[in-house]
């Protein structure tokens, strides 16, 4: 007798790669939904928001950007920013100092990149966030630009004062942490991020934001314009046009000529860019490409200008105070950065470098060779790596380093915020109403500053983690002579 069969399920076995699609697909779902919920908010109260009559009376043209990633890569955004901003004869707003990594861009050679409405967007929320947390410090609290308005190349205005004019918005509301106050201004600062993001489109005679970016747009300046709309050397390869199904074809535009006089932008109050990051790719700079000599006097001077620009004097007096009280001797600095992006695979070749450069001064001496270590990798982990090493060789090397809680940084952040140098660039601040900044502040972290400049003044030499951007502007500060100055 055959045995009883068992009946077949009414529900047959559905095979695992259709139902890991099938929940990919929801999640993906879910998450371009609420994405689009949240831009769709931020869009639909910009069509109801335009421009105040007191910010269109102020007769004055103003020009954004949106920075991101580290300190070094905004600062080499401003420089960007301040040479456009002369170009176009601009106001710039100054931006804070954004948390490291609180915006990302992405890769521009992957022509895989944020898109500038959201960079704005990205940006507005995390400054809205700096400003509650009583943590936001203008770039211009942290870095000299007085030979930049004193001279007259380029007008400046602090963000907080040009959101408090603007968009007819008191920030001092902003500050609280409490519900009703929030309650109060929330609203309001989400209409104007949502217009300042150019999420309703461009506004007549309110703003111009730009959607060009690294995939498609190289910005040059030349007085003929004879690059202006020409191809870029850089493009996207075959390969890449079939893998991501992009069809980006890069161009270098004229500033002057797509946004100057006679175009669509130049009648707008406001110019809004997203990043302006750039670097050089395979002969091609990623996005702004304007380092030409021209006859005019007045570009070449603000051309000059931002090669360097120092650290206020605040920042600069901790540095050398450190050097001359603590380490009390001739020595040598490393920036080692360890543990962020591409530098965390690369621990070997890093140590390497430092090992060989410190081998080489012993060799010569005299000992102990004093060494200021500045590093992202955390001082409990140092034992088992080669900064361990230096530490238990007392006989050869004495090392030296910085912490947040260190009473030089403690108080090179007081003098700092004593300083107020973020209200030092307010044009025709007689007539403004926004100068009242946050009661609430707290004092800013200043570490990754004063590092740099202890180690601008090492005498016995520096070295830097190749590709690090903090490496290249400590390098640019020996450079320029910061520490003597």
């Amino acid at each position: 007798m055959f045995p009883k069969r068992k009946p077949h399920s009414r529900f047959p076995l559905i095979p695992v790669s259709l139902l890991i699609t099938f929940f990919s697909f929801l999640i993906l779902y879910y998450y371009y939904m609420k994405r689009d919920s949240q831009f769709n908010e931020f869009s639909q109260t910009s069509h109801t928001l335009q421009c105040s009559s007191q910010a269109l009376a102020l007769t004055e043209k103003f020009m954004m950007y949106a920075p991101h990633s580290g300190f070094s890569n905004q600062l080499l955004e401003f420089k960007h920013a301040v040479l456009i901003a002369g170009i176009l004869n601009r106001t710039l707003l100054v931006p804070p100092v954004l948390d490291h990594h609180a915006v990302a861009l992405g890769s521009c050679p992957k022509f895989r990149v944020v898109e500038p409405n959201d960079m704005r967007i990205s940006v507005w929320d995390h400054i809205v966030e700096l400003i509650r947390d009583g943590r936001y410090i203008s770039i211009a609290e942290v870095i000299d630009i007085s030979s930049l308005v004193s001279s007259s190349l380029v007008r400046v205005i602090d963000l907080r004062d040009f959101v408090s004019i603007w968009c007819d918005i008191s920030l001092d509301l902003a500050c609280y942490n409490d519900s009703k106050s929030q309650s109060s201004s929330s609203k309001s600062l989400k209409q104007c991020g949502s217009l300042l993001a150019g999420f309703g489109g461009n506004i007549e005679k309110c703003i111009y934001a730009i959607n060009e970016d690294c995939r498609t747009t190289v910005w040059t300046y030349h007085t003929d314009g004879r690059e202006n709309g020409v191809l870029d050397s850089f493009q996207p390869d075959e390969q890449l046009k079939k893998k991501k199904k992009i069809s980006y074809v890069r161009r270098r535009r004229d500033v002057f000529r797509t946004l100057g006089p006679g175009s669509e932008a130049e009648s707008a109050s406001m110019l809004a860019f997203g990043s302006l990051f750039s670097a050089t790719y395979k002969g091609s700079e990623s996005y702004v490409d304007i380092h030409e000599s021209h006859q005019d006097q007045r570009f070449l001077s603000l051309m000059e200008k931002i090669k360097f620009l120092p650290f206020v004097p605040e920042v600069m007096n901790a540095g050398k105070e450190f050097a001359k009280a603590t380490i009390k001797a001739q020595y040598f600095c490393a920036q080692l950065r360890l543990l962020d992006g591409q530098f965390k695979n690369h621990h070997k070749s890093t140590f390497d470098g430092l090992r060989q450069k410190l081998e080489s001064l012993r060799q010569k001496g005299p000992l102990p060779i004093h060494i200021f270590i500045m590093t992202d990798l955390p001082r409990d982990n140092w034992t088992g790596t080669y900064l361990g090493d230096l530490t238990s060789d007392a006989h050869n090397y004495k090392v030296h380093f910085l912490r947040e809680g260190d009473q030089v940084v403690i108080q090179a952040a007081k003098k700092l915020t004593a300083a107020g140098y973020g209200e030092r660039f307010i044009p025709n601040s007689e007539s403004r109403i926004g100068n009242k900044y946050c009661s609430n502040q707290r004092l800013p972290d200043v570490l990754l500053y004063v590092e740099q400049a202890v180690c601008s003044c090492a005498s016995l030499g520096f070295i830097g983690t190749p590709g690090s951007t903090i490496a290249e502007n400590i390098e640019l500060m020996r450079k320029f002579g910061s520490c003597s100055t």
